[in-house]
């Protein structure tokens, strides 16, 4: 134990377990119990996973085990306590590896996708502030705590390690397509490192999945395509999504409202590094229908009175107002989320049209909004649907009547938004994708202690 410098996770509960003078787990007075027998069966699958057994003990503890029985013991490097104590070790060490991994995933995403990018710094601010990151995951999931490894110990003490095995294992469907197609085997190098970062995607344990539900949305970075579902009923479109500095975040979250001819509060970087030398180009700002705001108080500033230092400050920034033309198209689709990004129309039409659709500051993009629109209503009122449509279309919003602002969404409808370079489709086919933002790599990183 002391001799050992591992430092996943599992490897620190195991030590200060021993450390803490924990009891034996494995060994009774009659030597090795079953359990152990139990647990060296599963862990020979982890060859099947694309793991080395050597990172699990395996074959050293199935010898050390046949040792201990058969009692072939020596003078040497087995003696009888020197086998009992790295048996025990070893069975610990890899039964806490095995079972967090395959229960939450054998990596933390929030962890290292959230450390990944920096933030721009502000140009116009000399002040030396620490590094920030931009967020880029904020899926609520399981980890593994100390009151998942109290349970694992209880099942070896209780004789319910077979079942435990088993109740860790992923609960998502696509885990185990993509893990017989790994077994299959003949894959080049490429194809399966790709397989084994999407089985760690469905290891993570989410509070949420798609499956839980009838009608949910969802939208798959790498492929630049969105999926809502409803039921039987499948509406299926192209999106952009953030460029590679600017990437869209992974979350999950409820479609709550949709607001007609939205004004688009322009985020502050992009004043800030774009738009800032605009200042006293009146032209420019009213051909794009921009305006200046006071932030506190959302009043409009005459374009006269603005300087750059009013925006350099913050407490002014730069909107544009709603209708034809807006950067957000005629319809945004909001839900909670900590990025402020959202699905929205838009008045770029011809990027649905590119190969690479990574074009944004994070937000997505969407080629059917109106369809989307209806899609999400759970009544679908023929009035309420003739006022969307007017309301994305008209040139000018002259018909009062037909004039609709802001739409709940009730029941609110689940939103994945997800990053799978191999995705499921009909009839057990996997679509092979990009990996856009070069996550597979990260990932695959994370998993080599364990290849």
């Amino acid at each position: 134990m002391r001799n050992d410098k591992d430092r996943h996770a599992a490897d620190l509960h195991t030590r200060r377990y021993y450390l803490n003078k924990g009891s034996l787990l494995w060994i009774t007075r009659h030597g090795v119990n079953s359990q152990a027998d139990s647990l060296v069966t599963c862990l020979r699958s982890v060859a099947d996973m694309g793991f080395d057994k050597r990172r699990f003990y395996v074959d050293a503890i199935a010898r050390d085990i046949d040792r201990l029985r058969d009692l072939n013991l020596d003078s040497a490097d087995n003696q009888i306590n020197q086998v009992i104590a790295r048996l025990e070790y070893r069975l610990t060490k890899a039964y806490f590896r095995y079972t967090m991994g395959q229960n939450f995933g054998f990596m933390n995403p929030s962890f290292v996708f959230n450390r990944l990018d920096t933030l721009a710094p502000n140009p116009y601010d000399s002040s030396k502030r620490p590094v920030r990151f931009r967020g880029l995951f904020d899926v609520k999931m399981a980890h593994a705590d100390d009151a998942f490894y109290q349970k694992a110990m209880q099942m070896v003490r209780c004789d319910s390690v077979a079942s435990f095995l088993k109740e860790v294992q992923p609960k998502n469907p696509f885990y185990y397509q993509l893990l017989e197609k790994l077994k299959a085997g003949g894959l080049g190098k490429a194809m399966r490192i790709k397989i084994l970062c999407n089985m760690e995607r469905c290891r993570w344990r989410q509070y949420d999945n798609p499956w839980q539900h009838e009608k949910y949305v969802v939208v798959n970075i790498p492929s630049f395509h969105l999926l809502a579902i409803d039921h039987q009923d499948t509406l299926s479109m192209r999106i952009g999504c953030g460029a590679s500095k600017t990437k869209t975040p992974i979350l999950n979250s409820h479609i709550k409202r949709m607001e007609l001819n939205p004004q688009w509060f322009v985020p502050r970087s992009i004043v800030l590094h774009d738009m800032i030398h605009r200042v006293g180009n009146h032209g420019y700002f009213r051909a794009r229908n921009y305006y200046v705001r006071e932030v506190a108080t959302g009043k409009e500033v005459d374009l006269d009175r603005v300087t750059r230092s009013m925006l350099i400050s913050g407490a002014y920034g730069i909107a544009q107002r709603g209708g034809k033309g807006n950067a957000l198209g005629r319809i945004i689709f909001r839900f909670d989320n900590n990025f402020s990004v959202f699905l929205h129309d838009t008045n770029s039409k011809g990027v649905f049209g590119q190969e690479d659709r990574g074009v944004s500051h994070g937000c997505i993009r969407i080629e059917k909004p109106y369809d989307f629109a209806v899609f999400l209503l759970a009544d679908k009122n023929e009035k309420l649907k003739e006022k969307i449509y007017y309301s994305m279309t008209a040139d000018s919003l002259a018909n009062k009547k037909l004039v609709v602002n802001n739409v709940k969404v009730n029941p609110q409808v689940p939103l994945f938004i997800t990053y799978y370079t191999l995705y499921p489709l009909a009839g057990g086919r996997i679509a092979d994708y990009s990996d856009v933002y070069g996550f597979d790599a990260i990932i695959f990183d994370m998993l080599r202690k364990y290849l």
